[in-house]
């Protein structure tokens, strides 16, 4: 309730958006084929991290769409049901009749499950046995809100999970947003890469020989130089030098660094793919990877 009346807010679910590949997500080619890769893996988690609204749910069930057969019994705690996905156990929470996360996962944890997605990991109770059902045989994909993947393992920390659990049960973090794409109708190009003025976060060589477009507003995009969203991405698998690291509690920022080393690519750099390939602007990439 408000002085001008009751607000409300509609969050819109597109059915044939449960249907979409992984590969369909906006991954490069080299990230796809690392998160299949993970994705055969019998056990461990695999977090897909970011702030609300970034498509965190849409790449879960992407990844899902990836590995649902009849072969593999995958059981979901998801709170609400977004989607009805054939072929998949889905439960959904409700703490009126002590419909848990943590209470369902004990359950799901007695009917042998192959694969267990986790909606959202909330609390220090559903990460742990998040992590239990990682260490005993199980592949565990889950969401959280962090900015970034290096952040995703600092914020299991803060909940009060052991580090030796979190390095020993974590194979992979996907971290990502949603940046706008240029309206087609109205896309222009921009300047030489090397003569992009106030966009800092790049190097000079990441803008040389590039061209850059943008929208300069017409009907179709109302406007706006835009029309669609599209994703981009940061995916950290953890190498035995991150366990290592992860396992004596080191800071974020030497996470983000040894997952950089490693050959990780950040949401800047791989927005930087986007800008590149005129998909979206380098303003946009600012704007959302910066947050």
């Amino acid at each position: 309730p408000t002085t001008c009346g009751e607000s409300i807010v509609m969050r819109l679910l597109e059915k044939s958006s449960s249907l979409i590949k992984l590969k369909s997500i906006g991954f490069s080619k080299h990230d796809l084929n690392n998160i299949k890769s993970i994705l055969k893996r019998p056990n461990g988690i695999v977090l897909v991290t970011g702030p609300t609204g970034s498509g965190k749910s849409t790449t879960l069930y992407a990844a899902l769409n990836e590995f649902n057969s009849l072969e593999k019994k995958i059981i979901t705690v998801e709170d609400p049901i977004e989607y009805n996905i054939p072929g998949i156990n889905q439960c959904e929470v409700n703490e009126k009749v002590g419909l848990t996360f943590p209470n369902i996962l004990r359950s799901i944890l007695r009917q042998d499950p192959n694969i267990i997605v986790i909606g959202e990991i909330r609390d220090i109770e559903t990460a742990e046995i998040a992590v239990s059902a990682a260490l005993t045989g199980h592949l565990v994909l889950s969401t959280l809100h962090t900015n970034d993947a290096a952040s995703a393992i600092t914020r299991l920390t803060n909940m009060g999970v052991s580090p030796f659990l979190i390095s020993s049960s974590i194979q992979a973090v996907v971290a990502q947003r949603l940046v706008r794409i240029i309206c087609p109708e109205c896309k222009t190009p921009q300047i030489n890469g090397e003569n992009v003025p106030n966009v800092s976060g790049f190097n000079t060589s990441d803008l040389e020989n590039a061209e850059f477009y943008h929208g300069t507003g017409c009907e179709h995009c109302n406007k706006t130089g835009y029309y669609g969203r599209a994703g981009i991405f940061e995916f950290m698998c953890t190498s035995s030098e991150l366990k290592e690291a992860i396992h004596r509690k080191a800071p974020t920022h030497e996470l983000r660094k040894i997952a950089h080393f490693n050959g990780m690519t950040t949401l800047m750099e791989d927005g930087l793919r986007l800008a590149k390939n005129q998909i979206t602007t380098l303003e946009e990439v600012m704007r959302v990877s910066m947050k």
